[in-house]
C-alpha cells in the first residue's frame, strides 16, 4: 500500500467512511425518544426553553436530573435543538450523528498521530483512515448516535479526542530532536511545548466534564500514551523527563487520591447499595464478566449481546458463580500481561489493550451505576480499533497479505452491516420494540417496552388489535425477577384511561414490589406517571390503592417520591395537611431543587401562610443562579403582593 505515491488515498478513504457511517446511521433518524430520554429531554421542562434568553439557557444549563454535576454542556445544547425544532427527534439525532462524525475526524488525527509516534515508516494515513472507519462503523457505538440523552458522551469525548491530539502533538515536539536533528527545538520551544502537554490534559478535561463525567478520564489516557510510546523521556537521553512526571503527580494522582477520599466513605456505606441488586462486592466480581463482554461485543457482535437492555444479566456471587468470572478475572490479568510484554515489541497494540482496560476503569468499577450499557464503550473501543486494525492492514513484506485483506474486509463489512440493521429497527419505534424484545425475552425492561410501546399504537382505543397484543408483555415484564412497578403502572394506566377493569393481582404485585425493596428510579417515574394520570382526571384511580402504594414506597424516602405523594394528597385527595407536609419534605431532602421550593411557597401561599411563605422566597432567591429563576419570582412575588423590583 504505497501511500506516499498516493498522499490522497488516506482522505479518500476517510472521505468514503464518512459518507458510509452516515448512509448507515440514516434510516434511525427516524426513530423516536427511548428510556433515559423521557425524564432528561421529553418530561424535562428545563431543556424546553420558549426564548433564548440568558435566565432560560442558566436554567437549561442546571436542569439536567441525571447527575449532581448537571452536565450543563449537553443540557444547553438539548435547550437549543429545542428551540430550533422543538421535540421532533429527527433533528435532535441528526446533531448526534454530526458529533459522530466530528468525533470520527479527530479519531483519524489522532491516530495518525500515534501511528506515526509508534511507526514512522507504516502508512500510517490509510491505517489511521481505516481505523477511523472501523471505530465508526462500530456496531456497539449505535446508541451513542441514535439514543439522544447519550449525546452527552459523545459530546464529552469530542475535548476528549482534542486533549490527547494536543498532548500527542506537544510531547512529539519536545522529543523532535531525537527524532530528526533539523526538528529540534529551542530551550524555550520545548517549555512551551510543554506547557502545551499542560494545557491539554487540564482545559479539555475541565470543558468535557461539564458534558459528562466521563471526561475526567483524559490524564489517564495521556498518562497511558506516555507510557505506551514517549516514556516519560529526554532528549537524547534515559532520564526521565521530571516535568512530565509531576505534571501527572499534579492532574492525576492527587486529584484521583482525593476523589477516592471523597468517595469511599459513601461507596462502602452498605445503605448506597440499597436499591440496587448488587453489592459492591458483586458488582466489582461481574464487571470482570462484563468487560470481557464488552471486547466479544466490539470485535465479533451479536444482536444478542447488543440488546440496549441487559437487566437481565446474571449477577456473579463468586469466583465459580458462574465459573465465567474466573475464567473472566483471568482474561483480564492475562490482557494486562499481554500490555506489559507488547510495550517495547508492539508499542500501539500495548496502547490500545492499556486505553480500553483504562476507559472502564470509572464505570466498571466502584461507583454504584447500574451495571452494562453499550455506550461506555465509545471511547473505549477506540483502544480496542488502535490495537487490531494496523494488525491487520498489509504491509509490503510481510506474511498473509490477502487473509488480512480478507479479514479486515470481513471484519468492516460485519460491523457496517450490522449497526445498518440496527439503524433500520431504531427508525421504527414498533419494529425497534419487537427487535429488542426478541433480542433479550427475559429482559423485564424490554418486554415493558414492547408493552407500552404498543399502547402508544392503540391510542387508548378499547377495540384496538394493540390494545389486546399489549397484555402479554406487560404481564410477562411483571412477572420476570427484579422487574421494577413500570409494567404493573402501565397495565393499571392503560386500563383506566380506556375505562376497562383493573385488576386487583396488578395492584397487590405492585405493592409487594414497593414493600419488598427500597425503590428505584423507574418506580419513583411509574408513581408520577399514576399521580399526573390522577391529577388530570384521565385516570380514575382507587384512593385507597394509591395511598397504599405511596406508604410502601416512602418507607425508604425521596425527594422525588415526597414530591409525587404531596402532588397526590393536594390535587387528587385534596388533603391540604398531607400535601403541604410532604412537599416540606421534599424541599428538607433535596434543598438545592427549585422546583421543590416553588411549590412549597405556591401551597403555602394558597393556605394563608404568609410569613411561611416569604423565608421560603426568600430561600428561593438563593438559588437563582444567572437570573435563571427571575420570571418564576416575579409571578411568585404577584401571588405574595410584594412590590415589583
Amino acid at each position: 500500500m504505497n501511500e506516499r505515491a498516493n498522499p490522497w488515498l488516506p482522505w479518500l478513504v476517510l472521505a468514503l467512511a464518512l459518507v458510509a457511517t452516515a448512509t448507515v446511521y440514516w434510516s434511525g433518524l427516524s426513530g423516536t425518544w427511548l428510556f433515559d430520554d423521557y425524564p432528561n429531554i421529553v418530561d424535562n421542562q428545563g431543556v424546553q426553553p420558549t426564548h433564548a434568553d440568558l435566565a432560560s439557557l442558566v436554567n437549561a444549563a442546571l436542569s439536567s436530573p441525571a447527575s449532581d454535576f448537571k452536565r450543563p454542556l449537553a443540557s444547553l445544547s438539548f435547550a437549543l435543538n429545542y428551540l430550533a425544532g422543538g421535540l421532533h427527534p429527527f433533528s435532535w439525532k441528526l446533531t448526534n450523528l454530526f458529533i459522530h462524525l466530528l468525533n470520527g475526524l479527530l479519531v483519524f488525527v489522532l491516530a495518525r498521530k500515534l501511528v506515526t509516534a509508534a511507526d514512522a515508516a507504516a502508512p500510517t494515513g490509510v491505517i489511521s483512515a481505516l481505523i477511523a472507519a472501523c471505530w465508526m462503523l462500530l456496531p456497539i457505538n449505535l446508541t451513542a448516535v441514535l439514543y439522544v440523552v447519550q449525546r452527552e458522551e459523545s459530546m464529552a469525548n469530542l475535548f476528549v479526542l482534542a486533549g490527547l491530539i494536543g498532548y500527542v502533538t506537544a510531547r512529539y515536539r519536545m522529543l523532535a530532536q531525537a527524532i530528526s536533528p533539523s526538528m529540534a527545538l529551542s530551550e524555550g520551544g520545548r517549555r512551551h511545548a510543554f506547557w502545551l502537554c499542560a494545557l491539554s490534559i487540564t482545559l479539555p478535561t475541565a470543558v468535557g466534564l461539564l458534558a459528562k463525567e466521563t471526561a475526567v478520564m483524559l490524564p489517564l489516557y495521556a498518562l497511558l500514551v506516555e507510557w505506551a510510546l514517549f516514556r516519560f523521556k529526554i532528549i537524547n537521553s534515559k532520564a526521565l523527563d521530571r516535568r512530565i512526571i509531576a505534571l501527572f503527580v499534579l492532574v492525576l494522582a492527587l486529584p484521583m487520591i482525593a476523589g477516592l477520599a471523597w468517595l469511599l466513605p459513601h461507596v462502602l456505606n452498605p445503605a448506597t447499595w440499597g436499591t440496587r441488586d448488587f453489592t459492591l462486592g458483586t458488582r466489582l466480581l461481574s464487571e470482570t464478566r462484563i468487560v470481557v463482554g464488552y471486547i466479544a461485543g466490539t470485535l465479533l457482535p451479536t444482536p444478542q449481546a447488543l440488546s440496549f437492555y441487559h437487566d437481565n444479566f446474571r449477577i456473579s456471587t463468586g469466583l465459580l458463580a458462574p465459573w465465567t468470572t474466573l475464567a473472566s478475572v483471568i482474561t483480564l490479568i492475562a490482557l494486562i500481561a499481554l500490555a506489559a510484554w507488547l510495550r517495547p515489541r508492539r508499542p500501539l497494540a500495548a496502547l490500545g489493550i492499556g486505553l480500553f482496560l483504562g476507559c472502564h476503569l470509572l464505570t466498571g468499577t466502584i461507583l454504584p451505576l447500574e451495571l452494562i450499557y453499550e455506550h461506555r464503550n465509545y471511547f473505549a473501543s477506540f483502544g480496542l480499533m488502535l490495537a487490531v486494525v494496523p494488525l491487520l492492514v498489509p504491509r509490503a513484506g510481510q506474511p498473509m497479505m490477502l487473509s488480512r485483506c480478507v479479514l479486515l474486509g470481513g471484519l468492516l463489512l460485519l460491523w457496517a452491516g450490522e449497526t445498518a440493521m440496527t439503524a433500520a429497527s431504531w427508525g421504527n419505534p414498533l419494529l425497534l420494540a419487537e427487535t429488542l424484545a426478541t433480542r433479550a425475552p427475559d429482559s423485564p425492561r424490554a418486554q415493558y417496552e414492547l408493552g407500552r410501546t404498543l399502547i402508544i399504537y392503540s391510542q387508548y382505543d378499547p377495540a384496538s388489535s394493540f390494545t389486546k397484543l399489549a397484555y402479554a408483555p406487560l404481564e410477562r415484564a411483571a412477572a420476570l425477577p427484579h422487574a421494577s412497578i413500570l409494567p404493573e403502572q402501565a397495565l393499571i394506566f392503560m386500563n383506566s384511561r380506556m375505562g376497562l377493569p383493573i385488576k386487583d393481582a396488578w395492584w397487590d404485585s405492585l405493592i409487594a414490589k414497593l414493600k419488598a425493596r427500597p425503590p428505584g428510579v423507574q418506580d419513583e417515574s411509574s408513581l408520577v406517571a399514576l399521580v399526573q394520570c390522577a391529577r388530570d382526571n384521565l385516570c380514575p384511580l382507587p384512593a385507597d390503592r394509591m395511598t397504599q402504594a405511596f406508604q410502601m414506597a416512602l418507607r425508604h424516602p425521596s425527594a422525588r417520591l415526597q414530591a409525587a405523594y404531596s402532588d397526590y394528597a393536594w390535587g387528587v385527595l385534596h388533603d391540604h395537611a398531607l400535601g403541604l407536609q410532604m412537599i416540606e419534605d421534599a424541599v428538607a431532602s433535596a434543598p438545592s431543587e427549585p422546583a421543590y421550593q416553588i411549590t412549597l411557597i405556591r401551597m403555602l401561599a394558597a393556605e394563608g401562610q404568609r410569613e411561611q411563605a416569604l423565608h421560603a422566597l426568600d430561600r428561593l432567591r438563593l438559588l437563582n443562579l444567572g437570573g435563571r429563576l427571575d420570571g418564576t419570582l416575579e409571578e411568585l412575588g404577584r401571588q405574595l403582593d410584594l412590590p415589583s423590583r
